[in-house]
């Protein structure tokens, strides 16, 4: 009977054809909502129906891609192949975190210093600890999380940075005439550059469970596993997360105030005019 349904071409339930299509039609479906932001940007006046558009596109072909490179990787079954795709990650995110940091000088060798140490000691230490095995399965998405969150803290902080120096020149220049070393002067600056990027991950760790499921947990229980298995491991997850961010905002902080000194504790007032 099933060998006639398959023959007659009928789809049965469980047919992975089937799934397939399904697949599909909730992307499909997904993408009416991606509509809707149009419209109300469209309605709006917001001038961000191309941005979405392009968005939208390349967020497919950059998770078609990579989804057939981990594959690729998990194929290989080679460590020296994961940490190269991680490095690729850490470069990609220093490069797209020194583009928003516009005006910061050496915006990419520091962006990209302080992401890769947030991925190694995070990483490292889990390893280190036995807390995840050494193996792409877990390597790959767990240093995606570190990389792309580490990348936020960092732009978030380089960017912030930039803007209160411009903002509050005149106190750092009476500062610094009062005899403070460019360190104290910026020290105000770099508290609150430092704040604003760890707040977000703070409240988001906060308030997990209660006001939302993060995505690892949720995707575990979508696919089936056990709710406290779940838990479990996004709890490594958000901890993972917190030391990543806090470890790129600091590196990230300490490394680009210097560059708008000269070694004599002098403000470099030309970089402060660039926008």
């Amino acid at each position: 009977m099933a060998g006639g349904a398959r023959r007659s071409g009928v789809l049965s339930r469980g047919d992975p054809r089937l799934e397939s299509l399904g697949t599909v039609a909730s992307a499909l479906l997904a993408l009416g909502l991606v509509a809707v932001a149009v419209a109300l940007s469209f309605y709006e006046k917001l001038d961000l129906e191309r941005d979405i558009g392009v968005a939208v596109v390349r967020s497919f072909v950059q998770l078609a891609a990579i989804g057939y490179v981990i594959q690729l990787v998990f194929g290989l079954e080679s460590l020296g192949y994961v940490l190269l795709l991680l490095a690729v990650m850490v470069g990609f995110a220093g490069w797209t975190s020194a583009r928003r940091a516009r005006g910061v000088p050496r915006a990419l060798p520091t962006a990209t210093v302080a992401i890769g140490t947030a991925a190694v000691c995070t990483l490292g230490l889990l390893l280190l600890l036995g807390v995840v095995p050494p193996t792409g399965r877990y390597l790959i998405p767990l240093g995606g999380m570190v990389v792309g969150n580490s990348m936020n803290a960092t732009s978030l902080t380089l960017s912030r940075i930039r803007d209160d120096m411009d903002a509050r020149r005149p106190y750092i220049e009476a500062s610094l005439a009062l005899g403070a070393t460019s360190r104290q002067a910026v020290a105000p600056i770099l508290k609150s550059s430092l704040r604003n990027a760890l707040i977000p991950l703070v409240d988001s760790t906060k308030t997990a469970g209660i006001v939302f499921l993060p995505g690892a947990m949720a995707g575990m229980i979508i696919g089936g596993a056990d709710p406290l298995e779940a838990v479990r491991l996004q709890m490594v997850v958000l901890y993972m997360l917190l030391g990543s961010v806090a470890i790129a905002a600091i590196i990230a902080g300490l490394l680009s105030y210097r560059f708008f000194f000269t070694s004599r504790h002098q403000l470099r007032t030309g970089l402060l005019g660039e926008k």
